[in-house]
């Protein structure tokens, strides 16, 4: 039985509705302040559609526009929940929160090096070629699509091209 769009959702609904584990929604919960379901007896958490229209909105920043999590993190406090819910829902989500970025500042980095902010643009697909043999059989190629595959190698392509940029400058 589908429910009403009124209706709020249990984790396990909204973690289905959006595609993602429920452990993500719950840690998100602790990095975005402006996540705030319902909680009845024994922590249950319930999702009000407000709540998950900005799980959506985070999502695309996060997995479509390749946001960190600080960067993220920045916009909904520079322009609020309602706007980044209303700039995704209108599809202007990559103009709009480029637009409120500051400029790049290079001591800007998350803790793993990143700076918050879109990620470059991904790679063109790249034509269909057998993935590393060792990958295979390694049994973690199922865990996922052939296309991220490919996006992953034309990164690593890309970083093994700049490594032999770095070692030609310093040589």
């Amino acid at each position: 039985m589908d429910k009403n769009t009124d209706a709020f959702r249990t984790i396990s609904e909204a973690a289905e509705e959006l595609d993602l584990p429920q452990h993500v929604l719950r840690f998100w919960e602790t990095r975005f302040t402006q996540i705030k379901p319902l909680k009845r007896g024994g922590g249950r958490r319930y999702y009000r559609p407000v709540d998950l229209e900005l799980l959506r909105a985070i999502r695309h920043l996060l997995y479509g526009e390749g946001y960190t999590i600080k960067g993220v993190q920045r916009i909904l406090k520079e322009q609020g929940a309602r706007a980044v819910i209303d700039l995704v829902a209108s599809g202007a989500a990559n103009l709009g929160a480029r637009a409120s970025a500051p400029a790049h500042n290079p001591d800007d980095h998350d803790d793993d090096g990143e700076t918050p902010g879109p990620a470059m643009a991904p790679p063109a697909p790249q034509p269909a070629r057998e993935t590393p043999q060792a990958y295979r059989e390694s049994g973690m190629g199922s865990l996922f699509c052939e296309e991220d595959i490919h996006r992953l190698e034309a990164a690593l392509a890309d970083l093994a091209e700049c490594k032999r940029i770095l070692h030609a400058a310093i040589a």
